[in-house]
This record gives structure tokens, C-alpha cells and sequence, in this order.
């Protein structure tokens, strides 16, 4: 059973508590419909919704979708604009509805760059759904696993800087407290969808013994038969951190 009262999914085998997304494939699904390239970022916004509530149902605990990554700026001007207009919206016409269905939200990245509308959506949506316990939903957003690691490094730094930390006190596990996801677990399962076969800068840290799977659907696409999928391979798999398997 799962932590809510659930069987683990066709009895398969273990659940990941965590499951991180790298949403690939929008421009490749626009492209391929003669469309502009934001059609395809907003027909992947609507994918959203049904991973959200179908991996609550299962009782996954937590959920990670890599949104927008700190290389996403180099972008034309256009579609990022388009990309955090639909930020907005999701901001604003979402985080009711999640709140309703017991989520908890959570937005992990550099804020630095956004516009302070966007950062003051992104407080009340948090401070709303904070007390949520169904799952927790964090986005990715101006997010790289390279620049979380530094600005972790600097945290640590600066506690010793100040004499509030002991140099020999710098440990993974301290590191780990200082990232961007602190508090939550390293995730279980990372899926990619479009075919790619990268990690792309994400969780680069975190996923250190994370399965991965990739999918060949374009995120627009991507649908609760993928999801089911991708979890079944990571139930069929031997997870053993490094250890020899008994008998090998």
C-alpha cells in the first residue's frame, strides 16, 4: 500500500516516491503541425494536468516538472515571452484548482531573473497550498542543476565565512539541505519524453542513483498510458545503489 491507502500500481512492485518530468518535444510537435512553436508550449501546459492528478491517484508523494531551464533565456525574445505568459496564466487560473485537490506547489529555480509579478504569484501559491499534503508539485523554473550546486556552495561558504559553520562540517548531506529541492526527496524516476536520451542540467545532484526512462512521445502527447508505462519499467527494475547484486 502507499502511503495513502493505495496498492502499488498492478502490484508490480514499489512506487517512486518521487518522479521528476523533462517536458521535451513542444517545438518537434508545432513543427510538425505547421504551427508556431508556442502552440506547442501551450498544448504542453494542458498535459500537465492529468500526470498531476493521475500520479496522485497512484500515490506518488512528489513530482517535478523541469518547466524552464536557465538556458531557456538564449531563446528568441518571443517565444520566452510566450512561455512566461503561460506562466501567468497557469499561475492564475491553477493553483485554486490545486489547492482544492489537496496539492501542495512548489516553484524550484532562480527567481532573480522573473518579473516581480510573476515571484509574487508564485509566494501566494506556495504560502496557499503549503499546508497540502495529497503531493507535492515543485516547476522547475529558471532552474539548472549546475547553477543550483553553486549556489549551494556558496550557502555553505557564506555560513563559513561568517563563522556559523565549521569548514569540516561541509558534508553531502549539508549540501544537499542547501539545494534548491531541500526537503524533498532525490527523485526515483526521471522521465524524458521526445526520444532524447540526456539529462539536460537537471537535479544533476539529486539523480545521482535515479532511474531514468526515456519516451519517444512528444511531451505534448504524453499521456496517463506513457506515465503507466514509465512507472512499470521502474517497478520491474533492480534498484541496488552501487551494491553488487546477491549472487553476481
Amino acid at each position: 500500500m502507499s502511503k495513502h491507502g493505495r496498492t502499488d500500481m498492478e502490484g508490480q512492485g514499489s512506487l517512486p516516491r518521487h518522479v521528476a518530468i523533462i517536458m521535451d518535444g513542444n517545438g518537434r510537435w508545432a513543427k510538425a503541425r505547421g504551427l508556431p512553436r508556442y502552440a506547442g508550449h501551450r498544448k504542453g501546459a494542458e498535459a500537465v494536468k492529468p500526470i498531476v492528478r493521475l500520479a496522485a491517484d497512484i500515490g506518488v508523494e512528489h513530482l517535478t516538472f523541469f518547466a524552464f531551464s536557465a538556458e531557456n533565456w538564449s531563446r528568441p525574445e518571443a517565444e520566452v515571452d510566450e512561455l512566461m505568459r503561460l506562466l501567468r496564466l497557469y499561475l492564475r487560473s491553477e493553483i485554486a484548482e490545486l489547492h482544492k485537490n489537496g496539492v501542495r506547489v512548489s516553484i524550484i529555480g532562480d527567481r532573480s531573473r522573473l518579473d516581480p509579478d510573476i515571484v509574487a504569484m508564485i509566494e501566494h501559491g506556495e504560502t496557499l497550498t503549503s499546508g497540502n499534503s495529497r503531493i507535492h508539485v515543485s516547476i522547475a523554473l529558471n532552474y539548472g542543476g549546475r547553477q543550483d550546486i553553486v549556489q549551494a556552495a556558496r550557502t555553505l561558504a557564506g555560513y563559513v565565512a561568517a563563522g556559523e559553520m565549521n569548514l569540516s562540517a561541509i558534508s553531502e548531506q549539508s549540501l544537499s539541505g542547501a539545494l534548491y529541492t531541500a526537503g524533498t526527496p532525490d527523485p526515483d524516476l526521471v522521465i524524458r519524453s521526445s526520444g532524447e536520451k540526456r539529462i539536460s542540467n537537471f537535479l544533476l545532484w539529486q539523480s545521482a542513483y535515479t532511474e531514468m526512462v526515456f519516451v519517444d512521445t512528444l511531451w505534448p502527447d504524453f499521456s496517463e498510458v506513457d506515465f503507466r508505462t514509465a512507472i512499470g519499467e521502474f517497478q520491474r527494475r533492480d534498484r541496488r545503489y552501487g551494491a553488487s547484486a546477491s549472487g553476481r
